[in-house]
């Protein structure tokens, strides 16, 4: 599958203007307590058909979550109370290779901004052939906001 000249187009845009937004002269909030996020799975495999960002913030929707089996035991009670999760999925690939992830989160005093970083194999790489649908699931140690 490749991509078409305005989807590339379309992608660095929304990539540039994440970048500008990130930039803002709002000032980060530096305090010593836990880390912003954590990566709770990251596979290149299992995710949906569709490229989509899902914000999870309440409780009935973070259940899904706890109810998966990978997933289950890293997710307290008190997780649901006091962060928030995200989903990323990149979408159908037909090769191996490919990967989506956090590449940064920025907290400021009204919401939490998150880069994503989506992966692609090299040119002329040695990838495995077949279907795969890589996602990562991300734990945000805040109840604010959340920009993808």
């Amino acid at each position: 599958m490749k991509l078409s000249v305005k989807k590339i187009k379309k992608i660095s845009l929304s990539l540039l203007t994440l970048l500008l937004v990130s930039c803002g002269t709002s000032a980060a909030i530096n305090s010593e307590r836990e880390a912003l996020y954590e990566v709770l799975a990251q596979q290149t495999d299992g995710g949906a058909n569709i490229l989509f960002f899902e914000i999870l913030t309440k409780p009935n929707e973070i259940r899904m979550l706890q109810n998966d089996k990978k997933l289950k035991n890293k997710i307290s009670p008190a997780d649901v109370q006091k962060s928030n999760f995200v989903i990323l999925n990149m979408g159908e690939k037909n090769t191996g290779g490919y990967s989506i992830a956090i590449e940064s989160a920025v907290e400021t005093e009204k919401n939490i901004i998150i880069t994503v970083k989506e992966s692609s194999p090299e040119a002329e790489s040695m990838v495995s052939q077949g279907f795969t649908y890589p996602f990562c699931v991300v734990k945000i140690n805040s109840k604010k906001e959340i920009i993808v």
